[in-house]
């Protein structure tokens, strides 16, 4: 138990470093280009939340610096190409494969396990094609619901268009809260670091669970087998 934890916390720093790296290269370089990019990895297999990228920039569009119309485009792109990635590994790679990737340590640092897959799958086979569009509005099935889309080889007009049907609307309601709180500029800016402490922490706090979650599992996995 004591080495799950000194586990847990070593990994807890180095995802928050690793966070905090690209967070803070972002912000230096926002533009529509980056701003592809990130949204592209978030909506692939690596966890990157679209909660930094879209209202940053929404925040430049209104200083003036870039246009709010084009942010939300180019965020909507990004997240296209990288549930388009998502689609096709999956479509290609099969179930079989997909699965043993998911039991693979790599995919783990990534938070990604069979569990997460599994859950996915389950709910775009209980709500169908549309699952696509309503399951980019959830965070725990988001970055996950092109692989069963992929899987069951899904008709890839209607899998860009329901992607795209969600993606946009996710990404619109995103830019409208970064436009919007550039007019509480001061206020924020004032209890600027106290948010980023409160964010870093509960990021740590989250992973922490989610190893912890999967220690027990893996536990109780264990006792069964053996039983």
């Amino acid at each position: 138990m004591a080495d799950l934890v000194i586990f847990a916390g070593n990994y807890s720093l180095f995802m928050v470093e690793f966070f905090q790296t690209i967070t803070d290269w972002y912000m230096s370089h926002i533009n529509y280009g980056t701003v592809t990019l990130l949204m592209a990895i978030e909506s692939s297999f690596i966890p990157f939340p679209s909660e930094i990228v879209i209202p940053p920039a929404a925040w430049k569009a209104a200083q003036g610096e870039m246009n709010v119309f084009l942010v939300a485009f180019f965020g909507t792109l990004g997240t296209m190409i990288g549930a388009l990635f998502n689609y096709y590994i999956s479509l290609y790679l099969g179930r079989k494969i997909i699965y043993k990737l998911a039991d693979t340590r790599l995919a783990h640092l990534l938070l990604i396990n069979r569990q997460g897959v599994e859950k996915a799958e389950r709910y775009f086979v209980r709500n169908g094609n549309i699952s696509t569009f309503m399951g980019r509005l959830i965070p725990a099935i988001r970055q996950l619901i092109s692989i069963p889309a992929g899987l069951a080889k899904m008709d890839i007009k209607k899998f860009i268009f329901y992607t795209l049907l969600g993606s946009g609307l996710w990404n619109i309601i995103l830019t409208i809260l970064g436009y919007t709180l550039y007019s509480q500029k001061e206020l924020l800016e004032k209890y600027y670091k106290e948010i980023s402490y409160g964010f870093v922490i509960l990021g740590v706090l989250f992973v922490v669970y989610l190893i912890f979650k999967a220690f027990r599992k893996n536990e109780t996995v264990k006792v069964t087998s053996e039983s």
